[in-house]
């Protein structure tokens, strides 16, 4: 239960990123489900390995890059769909600034009502 009603509430946020920023594009709920549902599988599968292969390059940057690998991951999951478009990567780097902060908040949210349900 906990799983779906996160999914749809990180698909009400990348809802509200389009709505706030015209860089990225969503045509409808439906579309960011299946966006939200795709980054989050890229951010579990290929994240990981990316970040491993650029451990050097985000140490050299005191971690910086990481926001360049999310940034990529939206891109990606942006890419691979018709109904989610992203302009170009600097809109991509900040659909995925805000779209974690959303993430960040749904998150908190979660904990708290999930969390005194145990």
């Amino acid at each position: 239960m906990k799983l779906i009603v996160r999914w749809l509430l990180q698909a009400a946020a990348l809802l509200l990123v389009a709505h706030l920023y015209s860089g990225v594009l969503v045509e409808s709920y439906g579309s960011a489900m299946l966006a939200a549902f795709v980054i989050g599988l890229l951010n579990t599968l290929v994240r990981p390995l990316l970040v491993l292969l650029t451990l050097p390059v985000t140490v050299l940057t005191l971690g910086l890059f990481l926001f360049v690998i999310n940034a990529l991951m939206f891109w990606g999951a942006a890419s691979l769909l018709d109904g989610f478009g992203v302009t170009g990567f600097w809109a991509a780097l900040l659909g995925s600034l805000l779209y974690s902060l959303c993430g960040m908040v749904i998150d908190t949210a979660m904990e708290r009502v999930f969390g005194q349900r145990l």
